[in-house]
C-alpha cells in the first residue's frame, strides 16, 4: 500500500500499517478484534473453566530481571496519623457502629510483572515529516513530543495522551486467543526461535492462527519464575526459555501475514533480549519495534500461561476464550493485567 500522508506525517516506514486503519488511529490490530471474533472466543468455550494468567504482582522478586523496575509496595492509608487498617468508627448519638474498616495503597511499577505494553512504550528515530532529519515518533506518526530531561518533565510520556494503554482498556480485549507451545517442544533450555522453529511447532501442533486473534507462546518462563519463589536467581532469569529472536525478518514478517492482532508471552519480552547483532543503525528491540511502532500489535509480557497451555495439550486444543483488560489508566506507558482464559 503506497504512503497515506496525514498531518502528522508525509512518509510511513516500510511494511507498517500507519494509515491503514484511519489517519487518528490509536488501537492498531485491536481494530481487527470485532464482534465476530468475540463470538469466535465465546464458541471456544466448552467446559467453562477458567484459567488466571497473571503472575502474582510481586513477582519475579527484586530488580535483577529489569533493572529499573521494583516489586510493589501494598500499605494502609492514614487516618489522623495511624495506619487506616481495622479502624472502628466512634459512637455516635444514635447507634455504636460495629463496622471495622481497612484500606489501602500501592505503589506499583505498572510493567514489573504480568504486563501489557502500550504503543507508547516503544517508539523510534524515524523522518515522518519528510525533511531529511530523523525524529522520536510512535505508532501511526504520534510525535514524541518535548524531550523528558529531568523529574520535572515526568509527568507521564509525552505521546501517551493518544496512545496510552487506557485505549485499550476502552476497546476491550477480548476475543479468541491461540496457544503455541514452545517448551513441549524445546524445553527450558535457552533457546533462540526464529521463523523455522516457530512454523515447525505450528505444524506438528496443528495450530492456526487468524486474523484478529491473540496469540500466546507459552515457554515456561512462568514456571522458572515461581520455582525461584521472588529471590530470582540471575544465571536462571537470563538463561532459560525459548524466546523470539526479533532479527529474523521472515518472522516478523509472518506476524505480518498472520494479521494476529496481539502477541503475549510468559518471557520477560517476548523476543531474546539483548537481541542478536544487528548492523548500522538499528532497534535494540527489533520485534518491539516491528510490532509496537510499526503494526500496531500490543505485546503482553510475563503473563502465566504453563497451567492453560498443559490443559489445552492434554485436551487436544490450542484455542480459548481471552479476556484481558489492562487498568483504564489515562496516559500510561503499559499496565499490570489478570488475564482470564475460559476453555
Amino acid at each position: 500500500m503506497a504512503d497515506q500522508p496525514n498531518p502528522r506525517w508525509k512518509r510511513r516506514p516500510e511494511g507498517s500499517t500507519w494509515g491503514d486503519f484511519g489517519p487518528d488511529d490509536q488501537l492498531g490490530r485491536l481494530n481487527l478484534v470485532t464482534p465476530e471474533k468475540v463470538r469466535q472466543g465465546v464458541a471456544e468455550v466448552k467446559e467453562g473453566r477458567t484459567f488466571c494468567l497473571s503472575l502474582p504482582l510481586d513477582f519475579p522478586g527484586g530488580s535483577k530481571l529489569a533493572a529499573r523496575r521494583y516489586p510493589p509496595v501494598l500499605r494502609p492509608t492514614e487516618r489522623d496519623g495511624r495506619p487506616n487498617i481495622n479502624f472502628r468508627p466512634p459512637p455516635n448519638d444514635d447507634y455504636e457502629p460495629t463496622d471495622i474498616i481497612s484500606d489501602d495503597l500501592v505503589i506499583l511499577y505498572l510493567q514489573y510483572s504480568t504486563q501489557w505494553d502500550s504503543f507508547a512504550h516503544v517508539g523510534a528515530y524515524f523522518d515522518a515529516n519528510g525533511d531529511g532529519i530523523a525524529e522520536p515518533v510512535y505508532y501511526n506518526g504520534y510525535r514524541a513530543g518535548i524531550e523528558v530531561v529531568g523529574p520535572d518533565d515526568m509527568d507521564g510520556s509525552p505521546c501517551a495522551k493518544a496512545l496510552g494503554v487506557e485505549n485499550m482498556a476502552v476497546h476491550g480485549i477480548q476475543g479468541r486467543g491461540v496457544m503455541i507451545d514452545l517448551e513441549a517442544h524445546f524445553g527450558r533450555d535457552k533457546k533462540l526461535i526464529g521463523y523455522d522453529e516457530l512454523m515447525a511447532v505450528i505444524a506438528a501442533d496443528k495450530v492456526v492462527v487468524e486474523p484478529g486473534d491473540i496469540v500466546c507462546l507459552r515457554t515456561g518462563f512462568d514456571e522458572v519464575l515461581l520455582e525461584m519463589n521472588r529471590d530470582p536467581i540471575g544465571k536462571r532469569l537470563h538463561g532459560s526459555c525459548a524466546a523470539l529472536n526479533g532479527r529474523d525478518q521472515r518472522l516478523l514478517q509472518w506476524i505480518t501475514d498472520s494479521g494476529l492482532a496481539v502477541l503475549a508471552s510468559d518471557c520477560f519480552a517476548v523476543e531474546a533480549l539483548p537481541a542478536q547483532g544487528g548492523a548500522g543503525a538499528c532497534a535494540s528491540l527489533p520485534l518491539h519495534e516491528h510490532c509496537l511502532f510499526k503494526l500496531g500489535v500490543h505485546l503482553g509480557e510475563l503473563w502465566r500461561l504453563s497451567e492453560l497451555a498443559d490443559w489445552l495439550r492434554a485436551n487436544g486444543r490450542s484455542r480459548f476464550l481471552m479476556t484481558a483488560p489492562p487498568l483504564r489508566l489515562p496516559g500510561a506507558v503499559g499496565s499490570p493485567a489478570t488475564p482470564i482464559a475460559t476453555v
